[in-house]
């Protein structure tokens, strides 16, 4: 019997809401579990461990924060505050707040943890057990902190609970100091946790494999650009985008990154799955596969409302057999056009249909292709509710190892190196079914590699969370969205690049919708022009439809795709660089926080 958790932090009142995962151990009752028993045996422990994780990720990460990117846009109205966001259209009062909240009653959580673990009184056997609980509980700390850091910049950093705090309020602290501190706390988590193989363990709870990939990740955001200013003046003349004046210690940050992969790479363990299609069919089964380091678990109607594969799916109409999927973000039209013939992401990544009342197929237009990733026509049960479908967020892929290898040897090296090349060739590999003549030449300059990486980690991990905040530790946001801007216009004029693209799609609606759906993508015939009368008379008495891929004729977000229609215009009308890399901070957060009063973002 599922059970839950409630536990009772007295020092922030937080509720810890544990996730009821059948991969994961019953839950005590209320009744026999609070604060002042946490520590009495490793056990309870555990499970306070386990209410942690459920701060470690959230629907904001993926949605509000997944799009304003050259991947995704929010096609809710211009005055939804979802909008808003995407479209980098926010003030103090309007700025999200979710994902701050919550990573921080996380970092409270493992606080008490940390102090509560170091201070027991452990056999020799428990003390092993605990040892892997205090290595968590530092990697959980890290983890929340650098999803702070990396919307908002120098924040508060608490390191001891609440109760032990010289004071309740907490100013801003250097973020280099921060994640400097996050690479620590990685570190002794390493020493202190298993291997994957040797702990027994899902993929839902951090191993020696997941923190070496964590210390990696934040290594690399760490040596990176971001938005800043002067701690003592807050004057808005010192706003500026860069890196940490230590170049030294930017190098150094850039090997940890790469040691970190090579640690996890040459430990074995993990690999690549054989298509890329299986790594996503896999986790909409609650199937685990080598590939995926570290999920967040989202099985069981009391876990955290993440709402995978609803919000960021494809459109299912709920009378279609599959019931109701209600997509609030959609694929940048020129995305589709950036793989490559024979890539075999594309189809997977973006879904090219949506499925009707009357469990059809109708094809999408450029204006409404959806997220594919998370489809909930290809699981094998319809969930608790139709926005619940128990899909768990990928947090953490072995491909994602392999880049971010190849992206930190190639800064420590000024160009790629053999083994570099090789790593990054692996990802593309699979991509186009191993075939070496598909994947292009791989560039050897430093440039020319790094701008490879920069597109590679697009077209893999579209979607997954991390494009907005890769952009800006790159230091090109602006750059690449106002190129971006410009692709999509000369999309919707047919013009430049996109002259040849279809005009229209002739496919046929035979496809009847179902779980465990073996479909991927619709087939079609591309016409750059329309038809001519007798094409069209003998496709539509061959039983094609006809469809024309710049009209209104969707089944979601039914909007044409011309240059002046307001969905177009405004994608990115609020961005402006230099200053929306970094959100301010919320004016309730600032007020309820007084060691935050007069440290808002300079240009809000």
């Amino acid at each position: 019997m599922r059970k839950k958790l409630v536990l009772y932090i007295i020092t922030i009142g937080a509720t810890l809401l544990a996730s009821s995962c059948q991969k994961w151990l019953d839950l005590p009752s209320q009744s026999d579990f609070d604060s002042s028993t946490i520590f009495e045996n490793p056990s309870r422990v555990e499970m306070a461990l386990l209410g942690a994780y459920t701060s470690t990720s959230n629907q904001e990460l993926y949605y509000q924060f997944g799009m304003g990117t050259d991947e995704a846009f929010s096609t809710e109205g211009e005055t939804n505050s979802k909008n808003m966001v995407s479209n980098y259209v926010y003030n103090p009062s309007t700025t999200p707040t979710s994902t701050y909240t919550s990573m921080y009653s996380g970092v409270e959580q493992v606080n008490v943890l940390i102090k509560g673990i170091t201070a027991m009184d452990a056999t020799d056997a428990e003390r092993s057990q605990l040892n892997m609980l205090l290595g968590e509980a530092y990697a959980i700390r890290a983890k929340n902190m650098l999803n702070v850091v990396r919307f908002f910049g120098d924040v508060p950093y608490p390191l001891v609970p609440v109760v032990d705090a010289e004071s309740f309020s907490s100013s801003r602290v250097n973020r280099d100091i921060i994640l400097d501190g996050c690479i620590s706390d990685l570190q002794q988590a390493i020493e202190l946790l298993p291997w994957k193989s040797a702990s027994g363990l899902s993929s839902e709870r951090i191993s020696k494999n997941a923190a070496y990939g964590l210390l990696a990740r934040v290594a690399l955001y760490a040596a990176g650009y971001s938005l800043r200013w002067d701690l003592d003046s807050y004057l808005p003349g010192t706003v500026k985008l860069g890196k940490r004046s230590d170049p030294v210690r930017v190098q150094e940050l850039y090997q940890i990154a790469a040691d970190a992969c090579e640690q996890v790479i040459t430990q074995g363990g993990h690999s690549l799955s054989p298509t890329f299609e299986s790594v996503f069919r896999d986790v909409t089964n609650k199937r685990y596969n080598n590939e995926n380091i570290l999920e967040y678990g989202q099985e069981g109607p009391d876990r955290n409302e993440l709402r995978n594969g609803y919000t960021n799916g494809i459109f299912m109409h709920t009378l279609s057999v599959v019931k109701k999927s209600q997509p609030a973000m959609a694929v940048i039209p020129t995305l589709y056009f950036e793989f490559d013939n024979g890539d075999t992401r594309r189809d997977v990544t973006i879904s090219n249909y949506s499925i009707t009342a009357e469990n059809g197929y109708q094809m999408n237009t450029y204006a409404n292709h959806t997220i594919g990733k998370y489809r909930a026509n290809w699981g094998a049960e319809l969930g608790p509710r139709e926005h619940q479908r128990n899909f768990n967020w990928i947090d953490l892929r072995y491909s994602d190892i392999l880049l971010m290898y190849a992206e930190a040897a190639n800064e420590v090296n000024n160009g790629p190196t053999a083994l570099a090349k090789e790593r990054y060739e692996e990802v593309r590999l699979r991509a186009f079914n191993n075939n070496p003549d598909l994947i292009g030449e791989t560039p050897s300059d430093y440039e020319g590699f790094r701008n490879a990486i920069i597109q590679e980690r697009k077209l893999e991990l579209a979607f997954e969370g991390w494009r907005r905040t890769d952009l800006i530790r790159w230091g090109i946001l602006f750059e690449k969205l106002t190129a971006t801007k410009s692709d999509i216009l000369d999309l919707a004029r047919h013009q430049g690049k996109y002259v040849n693209v279809p005009r229209f799609r002739a496919y046929k609606i035979d496809a009847v919708a179902k779980l465990s759906d073996p479909t991927v993508a619709i087939p079609y015939q591309g016409f750059v022009s329309a038809p001519t009368t007798q094409e069209r008379a003998t496709l539509e008495g061959d039983g094609y439809t006809i469809l024309d891929m710049y009209g209104r004729n969707a089944a979601f977000f039914a909007n044409s795709f011309t240059p002046t229609e307001v969905w177009v215009t405004n994608i990115y009308r609020g961005l402006e660089k230099n200053k929306v890399e970094l959100f301010p901070l919320n004016t309730q957060t600032i007020d309820a926080n007084p060691g935050l009063r007069g440290q808002q973002h300079p240009l809000y």
